[in-house]
């Protein structure tokens, strides 16, 4: 049997609840034991000393983009998948916005059969396994969004839930959506936008859009959304996940919405719980965003809402762009930032060393609350379970740079910056396994 002992290691399981410290036997991609201390291993087994490390379940990201097929200069599988297995990550949830977008069966059997031969390709991951990519089904065809896609043919070939990526204003046709989708057992996955109400803003309206003399883009314009997307799912009944949760009143609708037993989760992603209009003062075109960065209430009610369980979960929302694409001002550039490979240590630095969560709270809104959005089994660490786990050094410092990071991008804030807390090992299991 092939097994390594990780000595003496952190353990995170938010599957039992348990925060300690143990012996943890991996051996022909299961786990074998974790146990106190752990004497009788096989012959041949590699031993690690894993004092002040940290092992949890591989992490799960709810949404992100890919630049394969159609933007190739952004990102590629092969960059994709090196940069998820950096960062911690062991499933990655691909949105459908691809070129072509995934609004039908054939357009999803040539994204499995690009990405199988972009892996056939590589070889360059060891010792970081391939993590497992699945992909959400357009709900709507063409930019306007009008037209309901083929749902169950989507469904039958294998998507994981149904999503656009971009907003979806008319309830109308949300309410034709829930209605067919509710059958197919799949999540459907929205965004709330209006988009007449954002108008032409590129930063959350208020005293600081006023005095940075950008355009503000009203936090109604994600509550109203919010609020009449509410009223369809509590008439029709259907589950619905909502994406990129950022002010404050839309946490209280959610919190509302689940007091009243509605079928809705919702998540924010990490760079809105990192910061707030106030840090947008020197016009980094990689902190444009949609939905924009919250004023410092958002902020603090964002966090409060992730440490209640009122948001279930933290997306990366990983949005490769070009340098050239970014390197422009602040209102012209596209929206989005990388994530896979920052996320875990700017967070457990920022959020679980400063005291705002708690490891345990951090892990399972990583890993396990996004597997179960998805309606998947959550990674456990126990005995006869695969070995679906991320081996973390909190205080391990790095450079952030063309020649550490593995996505083809490298609009971030935090380029050129030296960061502490990296991730040592990821290990994904076999397809089918998890």
């Amino acid at each position: 049997m092939n097994s390594e002992l990780l000595q003496q290691v952190r353990v995170l399981d938010p599957v039992s609840g348990t925060d300690q410290l143990a012996d943890v036997l991996i051996g022909d991609g299961f786990i074998q034991a974790v146990e106190p201390k752990i004497s009788d291993v096989p012959a041949d087994t590699r031993v690690q000393n894993c004092q002040g490390l940290i092992l949890g379940p591989g992490l799960v990201d709810l949404y992100s983009h890919s630049g394969q097929p159609g933007f190739e200069e952004r990102e590629t599988w092969s960059s994709l998948l090196e940069a998820a297995a950096r960062g911690g990550f062991t499933r990655l949830s691909i949105l459908p916005d691809t070129l072509p977008p995934v609004d039908n069966p054939s357009g999803l059997a040539r994204l499995h059969q690009q990405e199988l031969d972009e892996n056939a390709k590589s070889s360059r991951l060891t010792p970081y396994s391939l993590p497992q990519l699945c992909y959400w089904g357009a709900l709507t065809l063409g930019v306007a969004g009008e037209q309901m896609t083929e749902l169950a043919e989507l469904a039958a070939a294998g998507v994981v839930g149904f999503a656009d990526g971009h907003p979806l204003s008319n309830l109308m046709l949300l309410r034709r959506i829930l209605e067919y989708s509710h059958p197919l057992g799949k999540p459907v996955a929205l965004w709330a936008c209006d988009r007449q109400l954002m108008g032409n803003g590129v930063m959350r309206e208020g005293a600081q859009s006023i005095r940075f003399g950008l355009p503000g883009n009203p936090a109604i314009a994600e509550s109203a959304a919010l609020a009449g997307a509410l009223e369809v799912i509590a008439a029709m009944g259907t589950p619905v996940h909502f994406m990129r949760i950022s002010t404050r009143r839309s946490v209280e609708l959610l919190e509302e919405a689940k007091r009243q037993g509605l079928p809705v989760t919702a998540s924010t992603t990490w760079m809105h719980l990192l910061f707030n209009t106030e840090d947008l003062g020197k016009y980094d075109p990689n902190m444009r965003l949609e939905p924009p960065i919250g004023n410092p209430d958002d902020q603090a009610v964002l966090i409060q809402g992730v440490r209640e369980g009122i948001l279930d979960a933290i997306a990366i929302d990983h949005t490769p762009h070009t340098y050239e694409e970014k390197t422009v001002s602040f209102a012209e550039a596209p929206a989005g930032v990388i994530g896979l490979e920052l996320a875990l240590p700017i967070l457990w630095h920022t959020l679980v060393e400063k005291g705002e969560l708690s490891a345990l709270q951090l892990w399972q809104r990583l890993s396990t609350s996004p597997a179960l959005c998805l309606q998947q089994t959550p990674a456990a660490i126990a005995p006869a379970h695969p070995a679906e786990l991320v081996l973390f050094h909190p205080q391990e410092t790095w450079k952030v740079e063309k020649t550490t990071l593995k996505s083809h991008s490298s609009n971030t804030p935090w380029f050129g910056q030296e960061l502490t807390g990296r991730v040592v090992r990821t290990w994904c299991p076999a397809k089918g396994e998890s």
